[in-house]
């Protein structure tokens, strides 16, 4: 078991959302534990491994010396490793997942005139906030997104924690954009538990109330939040789509780490042909498409 000094140093180190491990236990229910210089995840027979070590998120040396200790692990059934390479380990039949985890440096690149135009507008026409506070307007924006959109169990299990997790995450954050009778339009969640690296971990909107440019304006007070507590950047996660990949463009988001993820089964039955959308991308679901913003 990881003392809760050793978990608060791993979040503080955190490059990738899924080091904080206040986000991680609430979405997943899973234990952390330290494997080398990676954090890892305990659930049934399982471990989901983030194979970022703390002192380099790219020494893949220490990322395979990590692998090798999770799979000692007594009981193991499947491992699932997320990282930036493709570890030495995984049996030769097996495929990989691939993408790239997105960076804007803080304070962000000067933005264009469109997104200059896009912002003022939003300013215009709704009052931004800060706060920790998750009310029931913000479970009817999620709600509606999840009304609207086919995901998977996985994914809509994640969107269900997001109260839980912000309650239990000091390091959250939401802003909140409102039209002039308080009605909630759009709202989007950083994280600032790392030192260093702060990330973008959702953002929602009411079609019929958001003008153009809303998830914009709730985004940029995440980065004016960043900027705040002096960290250097923005981790908006990964790119998954094209409608993703163009908000994170629009921003000047450029790819920051590669995001390879390998899993297998250990148990006799067979090597496990499915990977597992366990982390990371489940999130990004929630980012706007180009005709959002």
């Amino acid at each position: 078991m990881i003392g809760p000094d050793r978990l608060d140093r791993v979040s503080a180190d955190a490059v990738v959302p899924e080091q904080v491990i206040a986000y991680v236990r609430a979405v997943a229910g899973s234990r952390p534990r330290l494997f080398d210089a990676c954090i890892g995840y305990e659930s049934d027979e399982s471990i989901v491994l983030i194979g970022y070590p703390l002192h380099d998120p790219s020494d893949n040396a220490a990322m395979s010396r990590a692998v090798a200790e999770a799979l000692k692990t007594p009981g193991l059934e499947k491992i699932t490793v997320i990282g930036p390479s493709r570890p030495p380990q995984t049996p030769a039949k097996i495929r990989s997942a691939q993408d790239a985890y997105h960076v804007l440096p803080v304070p962000a690149p000067p933005l264009t005139a469109k997104l200059k135009n896009l912002l003022r507008r939003a300013d215009r026409e709704l009052k931004i906030d800060y706060g920790r506070q998750f009310d029931s307007g913000h479970q009817t924006l999620v709600d509606h997104y999840l009304a609207q959109r086919a995901f998977s169990a996985g994914t809509r299990q994640i969107f269900r924690q997001i109260p839980g997790y912000i309650a239990a995450s000091p390091g959250s954050m939401i802003v909140s954009a409102r039209r002039a009778d308080g009605r909630l339009a759009a709202f989007a969640v950083g994280e600032y538990a790392s030192l260093h690296t702060a990330f973008f971990m959702f953002c929602f909107r009411e079609p019929s109330l958001a003008p153009p440019g809303s998830a914009d304006r709730v985004f940029s007070g995440l980065l004016e939040e960043a900027a705040r507590r002096g960290q250097i950047r923005m981790n908006l996660g990964l790119g998954v789509n094209a409608g993703i990949r163009f908000f994170k463009r629009k921003w000047g988001a450029q790819p920051f780490l590669p995001c390879i993820e390998t899993a297998w089964d250990m148990s006799a039955s067979g090597i496990l042909q499915r990977l597992h959308g366990f982390l990371g991308r489940k999130k990004d679901a929630a980012l706007p498409k180009p005709e959002d913003c």
